[in-house]
């Protein structure tokens, strides 16, 4: 996929990268305790839990051995974990990990050989099959405590009813959502190490930010009475969490430069196109699969030219 020389980076393993993205998640898991309590604590453990014996019993179906050392089944126990509603029961966190790791990856052979970002399978798959479980606005007598979560999200609470959340609570995570996409500040931070750690390809978030930024600019520009702002839709939703910990997983995104930044941007684009004309204003998880689908064909068109080459 790209000219020689190769330099490869020997201390770098599959159980090392799982655990850097596993540190740069910890700014996100502490937000998200922060904000929803022991609803989020609940679920990530029942994510992560799930998600491990998942990959076990699959392994054991095709009479393998397990491999959860490597952290994987942990990583994507966690960010599926954190694409979630704190309010959503215990058997949507189930059956989502079940689906992830055995549609989305098992059957695909494993790591490293799935097509589409496993979290978002089973996120996607119970999006559909448990629709209003996963309305993070869902409020639940037990979580009466947690103000934010009897409300509406702020893309939810835009695209409806017209209110505009203010961007502190955006930036800061004092709003209702996935457990994950509340505090842009929490994801930049984890974004970053991952990024410097380069475990993660900067050329991807930020492709997904430019675009974000050129299209929510224009729309802006368009309608300067608009009280929602370019900075609403980057720091809306689950931008920042979809951009840094679920469209850069090597696996599912391009490896070439050039396809990095046509991934990025497309995912971008998709957002956009989504939260604009669609009823379901949250679009990074369809946007990442769909972009997923068509990673050959961009490693395929972006490959680059030897030098001396023709």
């Amino acid at each position: 996929m790209a000219p020689s020389p190769h330099v490869f980076a020997m201390g770098m393993t599959i159980r090392t990268m799982m655990r850097d993205v596993l540190i740069s998640l910890i700014p996100v898991v502490v937000a998200a305790i922060y904000f929803f309590h022991w609803a989020a604590v609940k679920q990530l453990v029942i994510c992560g839990a799930a998600c491990m014996a998942a990959e076990a019993l699959c392994a054991r179906m095709r009479g393998r051995r397990a491999e959860l050392a490597d952290l994987s089944a942990v990583v994507t126990g966690i960010i599926l974990g954190l694409s979630l509603p704190g309010t959503a029961p215990w058997y949507v966190g189930v059956i989502a990990a079940a689906v992830a790791m055995g549609v989305g990856k098992m059957v695909f052979g494993g790591l490293g050989m799935n097509i589409f970002n496993p979290a978002m399978v089973g996120r996607a798959f119970v999006m559909i099959a448990f629709a209003s479980s996963m309305a993070a606005s869902g409020y639940v007598a037990a979580h009466a405590s947690i103000d934010i979560m009897s409300q509406a999200t702020p893309l939810n609470a835009y695209k409806q009813l017209g209110q505009v959340a203010s961007l502190f609570s955006l930036f800061w995570g004092n709003a209702n959502g996935s457990l994950g996409e509340t505090s842009a500040l929490a994801c930049l931070l984890g974004g970053v190490f991952l990024c410097v750690r380069r475990v993660a390809s900067w050329e991807i978030p930020a492709g997904v930010l430019v675009s974000v930024f050129i299209i929510g600019g224009l729309i802006n520009l368009s309608n300067l009475a608009n009280t929602w702002t370019v900075a609403h839709d980057l720091f809306g939703g689950a931008l920042f969490f979809g951009a840094f910990f679920i469209a850069t997983d090597p696996v599912t995104s391009p490896l070439t430069a050039a396809g990095k930044w046509i991934f990025g941007l497309g995912i971008g684009a998709l957002v956009m196109l989504l939260r604009l004309f669609s009823g379901y204003p949250e679009g990074i998880m369809f946007a990442v699969l769909l972009m997923n689908g068509l990673t050959p064909l961009i490693n395929r068109f972006t490959i680059p030219r030897p030098f001396g080459g023709i």
